[in-house]
């Protein structure tokens, strides 16, 4: 069972998203939270498997509730946002999100979400990824957790798991592509975030796109 948080402060929102996760024989809705402080206040309490998080919240903006959460290891977070790409989206994956969605998004494809990123992957709204990790890499001020020297750290097989990161495939396609078992793409890819200091695959996506692997 998938035990999930939402957080929302649209209470209208937060009911309809409880109601649709609810409806999944896997996902348990554990919690909800209105707001910020009460999102990582109950995500240290119920120490739930994810947390949906809005990035737009009072009292503790949604970016650096997911920061919190992520530092403190509590929940893998799953960022909800009106917007496809903003200044929202960018700080809470650099905070560590393992991906983001938009509040539109198909019910059949939120729940979806939710189950892949409960099993280790992270995940971006397809319509949007390589615009995602094209206007991050573009951007002036960089804020990357990883130092580039480290790259000579991974083996030759790591970057070119690291090369597909960047392309935003999963581990499924990863695994297809160089021709290898799901569970091992999967060793690779929690190795070289390891080795690179990155708290995310799509920071490993960023960086990937930055460094032109």
């Amino acid at each position: 069972m998938i035990r999930v948080l939402v957080a929302e402060d649209q209470s209208a929102v937060r009911a309809g998203l409880v109601l649709i996760l609810g409806s999944a024989p896997d996902i348990e809705v554990v919690g909800e939270a209105a707001d910020g402080e009460q999102a990582v206040a109950l995500a240290r309490r119920l120490r739930p498997d994810l947390v949906l998080m809005d990035v737009q919240m009072p009292r503790l903006d949604g970016v650096s509730a997911t920061r919190r959460v992520v530092d403190e290891q509590l929940a893998d977070v799953l960022v909800l946002t009106t917007f496809d790409l903003d200044e929202y989206v960018f700080g809470a994956l650099r905070a560590g999100a393992a991906g983001f969605l938009l509040k539109n998004t198909e019910a059949k494809d939120l729940i979806a979400a939710v189950r892949t990123v409960a099993g280790g992957e992270g995940i971006v709204a397809p319509a949007v990824t390589r615009r995602l990790i094209a206007e991050f890499a573009a951007k002036p001020v960089r804020e990357t957790t990883a130092d580039p020297a480290l790259l000579r750290e991974l083996t030759r097989r790591e970057r070119e798991v690291l090369s597909c990161l960047g392309e935003g495939l999963s581990n499924a396609a990863i695994a297809g592509r160089l021709d290898m078992a799901e569970a091992t793409v999967k060793t690779h890819v929690s190795r070289l975030l390891g080795k690179l200091g990155l708290r995310s695959r799509v920071q490993a996506a960023v960086l990937a796109q930055e460094l032109g692997i």
